[in-house]
């Protein structure tokens, strides 16, 4: 059975936007390869952090939110702490109420866009 999962990642602020894009797409690509499925994917940009990590105050802000079997998130994790472009990583599995919640989340951000164009 697969479960509903949120991850939220950090990348370093020297990378250009290639290789964060390049970043980007192999972890994706790690769990569509283990019978994953995406839900939601959000580029939040380069925010700042709320202490330096590695000597950097700012990096690249990612979101998946995705469908997988629970042992492949241990994989997903080891693939993160391996790779130096990763500075942060969270991982969480989700609940009915923050599945609900990430739902209106996402149709009020679809709203929003449609009123913007």
């Amino acid at each position: 059975m697969l479960n509903q999962y949120e991850t939220v990642f950090i990348l370093t602020p020297v990378l250009s936007d290639v290789q964060v894009k390049e970043t980007v797409e192999k972890f994706k690509n790690l769990i569509l390869q283990f019978g994953g499925e995406m839900l939601n994917e959000e580029n939040w940009g380069l925010k700042k952090l709320a202490y330096p990590i590695q000597n950097k105050t700012t990096g690249f802000y990612t979101l998946f939110e995705f469908k997988a079997n629970p042992t492949f998130i241990e994989k997903l994790e080891i693939e993160f702490r391996r790779d130096e472009k990763a500075i942060r990583f969270l991982t969480f599995r989700l609940d009915k109420h923050a599945i609900a919640y990430s739902e209106r989340r996402k149709s009020k951000n679809t709203k929003t866009e449609e009123k913007e164009n």
